[in-house]
């Protein structure tokens, strides 16, 4: 998967580079990639969401990066793309030992009878639809169908470009003042696999899932059993330790130039800016506080007491989980304490000076 992305980042940014009229040596473009493992309707479809630049930086005469713009790719430039692609990916295949290639077609080179692992028959039914498990094993997966097939045209399909089973979209962009834009691109390409809401139990035990969008033969939902379910689950999960996000050329950790086109200035060769030097707006609010991140992801407000209104500091965190039980159970107590005991009044006294 990470040598294929890098022959599909390489192909892009390249052409970038070139359309730009700079050469590799003096222009640099930059990449975030989401790897997302599933399609609509829960199977296994490895596909890249990449957010790239719509331009080069230039680095000349030791003066800082100058971001020159290129224009949108038409389709023929997306089609020569995704040919390019395909060529290189399947060149890759093969010296892997992966793909066999004849004059006629090619195969992938993959023998289930000598693999005692049971999950690449689970991924191979869930990238062909086929049930992985059960009585009706190897058959495909029921599709529901409550609509009339779509006769309607496809949109966006000018900037869509297909060749040898691979699909090149180039049909979304953002302008650098566009916040919300890019915020809904940015969570869409990063969505989970299964959205919960539209999942369901039938009278009969299946479990149904809604498609977000109908396919073109009137598909709007898709049952499995609760075994197969799972197995289709667990095909959606990633190997341990494998990063699903990776970042490319000027926006890489490692990358030279990094530090001079970032907002935070952070990146290899840049110091540390002392406390004596005065830094921008920008460079002071580039990063969230943990407190923001958790307001803005989970909607959960720690910064403003739920009782009175007022600001609220953190003093300390505390981790240790024994501790934690028991300021909670105190807590508890306290509070059943104040809402069960009555109300003390002292007794009453005469006053002062009387008898």
């Amino acid at each position: 998967m990470g040598k294929v992305l890098r022959i599909v980042y390489r192909a892009i940014s390249t052409h970038l580079i070139h359309k730009a009229r700079f050469s590799i040596k003096d222009g640099a473009t930059g990449a975030v990639t989401l790897i997302q493992r599933f399609g609509s309707a829960l199977n296994l479809n490895i596909h890249f969401h990449i957010l790239f630049l719509d331009g080069v930086y230039v680095y000349r005469d030791d003066r800082p990066p100058r971001f020159q713009r290129v224009k949108a790719p038409d389709k023929g430039e997306l089609e020569e793309l995704v040919h390019l692609i395909s060529q290189r990916v399947g060149r890759c295949l093969e010296r892997q030992g992966l793909l066999v290639q004849d004059t006629e077609s090619a195969w992938l080179d993959l023998d289930p009878a000598e693999d005692t692992d049971a999950m690449p028959y689970l991924l191979g039914s869930s990238v062909s639809y086929r049930i992985a498990v059960g009585p009706q094993q190897g058959q495909k997966a029921f599709m529901i169908r409550t609509i009339r097939p779509l006769d309607r045209p496809d949109p966006g399909q000018e900037r869509v470009a297909k060749a040898n089973g691979f699909s090149l979209h180039a049909g979304v962009s953002c302008e650098g003042h566009q916040k919300n834009k890019r915020e809904r691109l940015s969570r869409y390409i990063a969505r989970p696999a299964v959205a919960v809401p539209r999942l369901s139990l039938s009278a009969t035990g299946k479990v149904v899932y809604t498609l977000k969008t109908p396919y073109r033969d009137g598909t709007t939902q898709v049952a499995f059993e609760p075994v197969d379910f799972i197995a289709r689950l667990a095909a959606l999960v990633p190997k341990p330790r494998v990063n699903l996000t990776r970042y490319h050329g000027v926006l890489a950790p490692n990358h030279r130039w990094r530090g001079l086109v970032t907002p935070a200035r952070r990146g290899k060769g840049i110091k540390s800016i002392s406390n004596a030097e005065v830094r921008t707006p920008a460079e002071r609010h580039a990063a969230m506080t943990w407190a923001q991140r958790l307001k803005r992801v989970f909607n959960i407000d720690i910064e403003v007491c739920g009782r009175c209104g007022g600001p609220v500091r953190v003093t300390s965190s505390i981790e240790d989980q024994d501790v934690i039980d028991r300021i909670l159970t105190h807590l508890r107590q306290k509070e059943q304490e104040t809402t069960t005991r009555p109300l003390l009044v002292p007794p009453t006294r005469a006053p002062p000076g009387t008898r």
